[in-house]
């Protein structure tokens, strides 16, 4: 008994596994550069490999190409969203991010995984680092990058793999 309930352990496990690491397809992937700088790499996956707005889960990953403080991603990410119209969500999440996301350094990469729900889950260097379990924060944060509106439009149409 003790071994069938080792294996069904092991068989449950290494399935999840396998399943976490086919789910997400790649949609596509673009370099931010500022002037003459690297800023980070952008990689957006879906289960089909195909993007639609609204539907979830969706996996967003960031590589960061040089070191940045937390504030400074956060002051970042309220410029984009007052750049978008969104202006009001600085107010409503400055704190939530400020208190989830860590420094980063060369190399590190921030992620953003949905549910089917749209319910946000962040990772740092693939460690969970904190949750926004409110559905629509994840198309806002989002939009930074895939609304036509979005201040890199080069950017955007890379991600979406056109």
């Amino acid at each position: 008994m003790k071994f069938l309930l080792k294996a069904v352990t092991f068989y449950l496990l290494t399935t999840s596994i396998v399943l976490a690491d086919t789910q997400f397809n790649k949609v596509g992937e673009a370099r931010m550069e500022y002037l003459f700088w690297d800023v980070y790499d952008a990689v957006l996956f879906t289960p089909s490999g195909n993007y639609s707005a609204g539907t979830h889960p969706i996996k967003f990953k960031l590589t960061y190409l040089r070191d940045f403080e937390a504030k400074e991603i956060v002051k970042a990410t309220n410029e984009q969203w007052e750049h978008i119209g969104k202006k009001e969500l600085a107010d409503k999440y400055d704190s939530k991010l400020l208190s989830i996301w860590p420094d980063i350094r060369q190399g590190d990469s921030l992620t953003l995984v949905t549910n089917e729900q749209g319910m946000s889950t962040f990772y740092h260097n693939d460690e969970k680092i904190g949750e926004i379990n409110e559905p629509q924060f994840s198309s806002d944060f989002l939009a930074i990058w895939l609304d036509e509106k979005t201040s890199e439009p080069k950017l955007r149409k890379q991600l979406l793999g056109n």
